[in-house]
């Protein structure tokens, strides 16, 4: 059976830059930092007080004020970005066969915030539990609301990899299009963990950063003064068509999904194995997927979180499978946004689509003393390149050891 191209013709985005698409990347392509000091709880407390918060989203514009009180927030960030990309990819207009779409976004955590709250109500009392406290919480229901909102009966499901659930979503369905089982997929992650309890968690691992004086420079992956991520929130979603649906219904096509590629580190469950093999080994899955060799790629979107031991090994693993390409960059966009956990490497692949698009690679901004390990590599420092990207990878790693690489191409 010959495999199906498959093409992305709709994204949506509620993120720390807001709702509207270009508006945002927009401002990624000029550097802006979204991170600022927390404020929706008390904060004092915390060794971390930072994040990126989601602006400019008003729920009532999306739900209905009963709808709003029964869903988490990652819930109502998901299908909101569903919607957008819905939208965007003009699927309201003309005859889709409603058997062959289907849904697959995902979430690292779910709905920590009813989580949280219902145990502190609950205080043991049964009676006390909402009747909606599950179907709030689990990770699947944004993919569930999606799929009864515009009645998709193809395939339905949800992806779970901790910081590599959006851009495993996203594959996956690839995948699904590519054999067949569905024409058109709507795929990526959302997250909502800014709660007391998941900024207390992190914090408590150490995971975060604590420049609390200074948001704005406080995510600066592969910098030497990094001293760990800004989480962050927000949901994104990409509409993925396979290449014949998507030019019968005359869909505006954005870029084209050619590789993904996944591998376990099988040794720490938070941190990479120093010689990146796990990395290395999704990346090289991706090009071989893609039937690239590695001088065809021309950007790519780094995980590059900010923490101290993964940015000290991605660029190595970069260097080891792409040499000292001249005309390759590599950013980590996540210095502007932080890092939205399983929403990050959907929202990471919009960035790669409109790079294809724009022909330009964004910054990664606070990079003011890179370590070592870059030598050799165009890091995108501090402003934007234009340049010509027929080819981007997006990299995304996540605890448990799970890794997972994308190639987007320019349509053609």
């Amino acid at each position: 059976m010959q495999r199906k191209r498959v093409v992305v013709t709709g994204l949506g985005l509620v993120s720390p830059y807001g709702i509207e698409l270009e508006k945002a990347w927009e401002q990624v392509q000029n550097g802006q930092s979204s991170v600022t000091k927390i404020t929706r709880f008390d904060v004092s407390q915390y060794r971390s007080q930072i994040a990126a918060q989601v602006v400019d989203y008003h729920p009532e514009a999306f739900f209905k004020p009963n709808e709003i009180r029964r869903i988490d927030q990652f819930i109502a960030f998901g299908v909101s970005a569903a919607r957008l990309a819905h939208e965007n990819a003009g699927l309201s207009s003309g005859v889709i066969d409603k058997d062959r779409v289907g849904v697959c976004i995902g979430s690292g955590i779910g709905g920590l915030e009813t989580i949280e709250k219902t145990a502190i109500k609950h205080n043991h009392n049964a009676g006390k539990i909402s009747p909606f406290f599950i179907p709030a919480s689990i990770t699947n229901m944004i993919s569930g609301h999606v799929s009864i909102e515009y009645g998709f009966r193809g395939p339905n499901f949800s992806v779970t990899t901790a910081c590599a659930t959006g851009s495993h979503s996203i594959g996956l369905s690839y995948r699904t299009i590519c054999y067949g089982d569905a024409d058109v997929m709507l795929a990526g992650g959302s997250e909502s963990p800014c709660t007391p309890i998941g900024l207390g968690g992190f914090s408590a691992m150490r995971a975060l950063s604590a420049q609390n004086d200074k948001p704005k420079q406080a995510s600066r992956p592969f910098d030497r003064d990094r001293d760990g991520f800004v989480i962050a929130e927000g949901a994104a979603v990409l509409v993925l068509e396979s290449l014949d649906h998507a030019t019968k219904r005359g869909a505006n096509i954005i870029a084209e999904v050619t590789g993904f590629g996944m591998s376990g580190d099988a040794f720490h469950i938070t941190q990479p194995h120093a010689n990146g093999l796990g990395a290395r080994n999704a990346i090289e899955h991706a090009l071989h997927d893609a039937s690239l060799q590695p001088a065809d790629v021309n950007y790519i979107n780094a995980h590059g979180t900010s923490t101290p031991t993964g940015d000290e090994i991605e660029p190595q693993v970069i260097k080891q499978v792409f040499g000292a390409s001249p005309t390759l960059a590599m950013s980590s966009t996540k210095s502007m946004h932080g890092h939205l956990l399983g929403a990050a490497g959907s929202l990471e692949s919009i960035w790669s689509c409109l790079a294809i698009r724009d022909q330009v690679a964004p910054p990664t901004i606070n990079l003011d003393n890179p370590i070592e390990s870059c030598n050799g590599i165009n890091m995108v420092p501090n402003e934007a390149q234009p340049m010509k990207i027929n080819y981007a990878i997006n990299n995304s790693f996540g605890f448990g050891g799970t890794n997972t690489s994308l190639v987007f191409a320019k349509y053609d």
